[in-house]
């Protein structure tokens, strides 16, 4: 554990002492690819409930001589009506609240930035905080 602890702090010393900036790059590019990820995984998943709901009717129908196949029907459909139900929800509530809140559904975010001094002044000016 001593050894895990020297070690970060070896590689965090210089970002530390302001010899050497961070670059956050490859974490904002990580970060836009998953969500580009997410975003075209929503409609693919949305589909697949919706294929399962007609699955679970196809079989609710051809199964109408049996009783486990009304029952594997009924809870496929059923299954089928509560994951769409879900994802259209948070879909819904994520757009809502971006709505709220004036977030443009295309801007591209940033990760948080360190703010480091420069040589001709210090870090925390007369009002606490230099932007």
């Amino acid at each position: 554990m001593i050894k895990r602890s020297a070690a970060l702090l070896l590689f965090a010393l210089p970002a530390w002492a302001s010899a050497q900036g961070l670059n956050l790059s490859p974490i904002e590019s990580l970060l836009g690819a998953f969500g580009s990820l997410i975003g075209a995984l929503i409609p693919i998943l949305i589909t697949l409930a919706l294929v399962v709901f007609f699955w679970g009717l196809v079989r609710y129908l051809w199964g109408a001589s049996s009783k486990s196949g009304h029952e594997k029907g009924k809870d496929l459909m059923k299954w089928g009506l509560i994951t769409l139900f879900v994802m259209v929800s948070v879909w819904g509530i994520v757009a809502l609240m971006q709505e709220a809140l004036g977030i443009d559904e295309n801007a591209r975010g940033k990760a948080p930035q360190i703010q480091y001094g420069n040589s001709s002044g210090p870090l925390f000016g007369k009002d606490g905080y230099t932007p």
